[in-house]
């Protein structure tokens, strides 16, 4: 049987977040989510979406001749062909990095792979839906991320960054403020002044583009 996924988008564009910032990025999103996070920003990846054949994708991504492919969503996890996908990714030659909740299991992806894995925060309204299990399956070649939207939120970001010594299990850990809730100065301020072992993430494609479908 043909290997198939739900795919709301490919595109080419600069990567927004974590550690390929700003660099040309061919984008694959994935449709679905479990999650409803209050601040979630790709609510049109939760349904829909075009059934494509895994092969057709691969054709897609390498008429860009990217050298990065970000596999996203929704979260990606959901769909069990992603983990051929992004091992296919990887065979071809990209560095390739998977956006996930941290909802679902992450042991199963290929190791070349750079999981930029979420911690919810209670901000989120999601934080009931941590799996702390994957923090055990974390790599330098991974990435945590927490999406500040409050002062509490900070602090109890801190207390995980601290509880989990997540600085020492993934490659980077990054502090990113939610887009209209924290002050991206402000959280700039806090880091500073605690000290941090972390990177303030700023999300690029909403400063140029406005968050417009498409970067």
């Amino acid at each position: 049987m043909q290997e198939t996924l739900r795919i709301t988008e490919i595109f080419y564009s600069l990567q927004g977040e974590t550690r390929t910032s700003g660099l040309a990025t061919v984008f694959v999103r994935l449709t679905g989510c479990p999650l409803r996070c209050q601040y979630c920003d790709t609510a049109y990846a939760f349904s829909g979406g075009e059934t494509v054949p895994l092969e057709t994708i691969l054709e897609r991504v390498a008429s860009y001749a990217p050298r990065y492919v970000c596999v996203t969503g929704g979260e990606p996890l959901a769909q069990p062909n992603c983990l051929p996908l992004l091992r296919r990714l990887c065979d071809a030659g990209y560095q390739v990095s998977l956006e996930t909740s941290g909802a679902l299991d992450i042991a199963g992806t290929d190791e070349r792979v750079s999981r930029v894995v979420d911690l919810k925060t209670p901000g989120s309204a999601e934080a009931a839906r941590n799996r702390y299990e994957n923090i055990a399956q974390l790599t330098a070649n991974d990435q945590v991320k927490f999406v500040i939207c409050s002062r509490d939120d900070y602090d109890w970001a801190v207390s995980k960054l601290i509880e989990y010594r997540l600085d020492t299990r993934a490659g980077e850990v990054l502090f990113s403020p939610s887009h209209g809730q924290v002050d991206a100065r402000a959280l700039a301020d806090w880091i500073v002044a605690d000290n941090l072992p972390v990177r303030l993430q700023l999300q690029l494609h909403k400063i140029l583009w406005n968050d417009a479908p498409g970067h």
